[in-house]
């Protein structure tokens, strides 16, 4: 196996064990805080002029991604010029850019205070974008569902797929971009998504360019979740017809990404999801998924869970044999 993609195998197994540490300084941290200074910035240039405004987005966008990517390759460089030792921060780096553990400890939170609501909901309210405080239980399990089917997709199988890649490219041509350096940019565009990507404001202009960057690092991932996921499941014969199936149905949700990955999971577990949401800035009807299983309860949400780690599994044993 090529050494590069042994270091995306460690990190996957890092990830897993240690999950992202809470008193470590993580590099999205840094990237939040690179992102708010550009942003400052950009918006006292820019004021509330729309062409403006999409200008120093475009800006903000290329020198984080050109700086969070350019920060990896150089570690990756010095990995190779000097291993094994070189290779930890290059382990620990990708460790980072993945959510597996963290993913599943936060969801399970979420599970384990039920049925207390008012933690249940103080607990759900970390990892949503949605109004929880007057959440009944079953909109509950429904959220939690929702958000591990699409941060499965967001927060782990798009930077894997990402660093794949990029253990591809260090193995075709030496000095190119690497799996770190890859994961680093996926990572870029969806802090920037998550932190600018909103419809309001001065934000509909200025966070254009990362959240359509996002968009289309997810859009590959998205879709080859969706194709193999039914792999993990009692029905793998399914594969295509499960993923024309959450083509179809996620197609109608307004991100290009999240309805495939959420419908994916919901004929994957058998489970409905979908429906009305409150959001800061008002309701939004998100199209219903599966509308012929029944509401998620939490051994559908568990299964959920499994099925990621499993799928992420499979994805690193394919990787092992057709690199051989």
């Amino acid at each position: 196996m090529p050494y590069p993609a042994l270091l995306v195998f460690f990190a996957c197994g890092l990830d897993r064990l240690v999950g992202d540490p809470r008193r470590c300084l993580h590099p999205v941290q840094v990237m939040g805080w690179c992102i708010d200074r550009l942003r400052h910035l950009s918006e006292a240039w820019a004021g509330d002029t729309p062409w403006k405004l999409r200008l120093a987005g475009g800006a903000v966008t290329l020198l984080l991604t050109v700086g969070s990517g350019g920060a990896g390759w150089l570690l990756e460089q010095a990995a190779w010029s000097t291993p094994p030792w070189g290779s930890i921060p290059v382990v620990i780096g990708l460790a980072s850019a993945l959510a597996g553990r963290s993913l599943e400890q936060a969801v399970r939170a979420v599970l384990g205070a039920l049925p207390d609501l008012t933690l249940a909901r103080a607990r759900l309210g970390w990892i949503v974008g949605r109004e929880v405080e007057m959440l009944p239980e079953a909109e509950i399990l429904r959220a939690a569902a929702e958000t591990t089917a699409e941060n499965a997709v967001d927060g782990l199988f798009a930077p894997l797929f990402w660093m794949l890649v990029g253990a591809w490219l260090c193995g075709q041509w030496r000095g190119a971009p690497g799996p770190l350096a890859l994961a680093w940019i996926f990572k870029a565009s969806s802090t920037l998504d998550s932190m600018l990507g909103y419809r309001r404001g001065r934000l509909r202009w200025l966070g254009t360019a990362g959240a359509r960057l996002d968009d289309g690092l997810t859009w590959i991932p998205a879709r080859l979740v969706a194709l193999t996921l039914p792999l993990v499941t009692s029905r793998p014969w399914r594969c295509l017809s499960q993923f024309l199936e959450a083509l179809r149905e996620g197609g109608a949700d307004p991100s290009p990404n999240a309805g495939v990955s959420e419908a994916a999971y919901a004929h994957a577990a058998q489970v409905r999801l979908g429906g009305r949401n409150l959001y800061p800035d008002g309701w939004r009807e998100k199209p219903v998924l599966g509308a012929n299983f029944k509401p998620p309860d939490q051994g559908a949400i568990t299964k959920m869970l499994n099925q990621t780690l499993r799928l992420e599994i499979a994805w690193l044993v394919a990787t092992a044999a057709l690199t051989q």
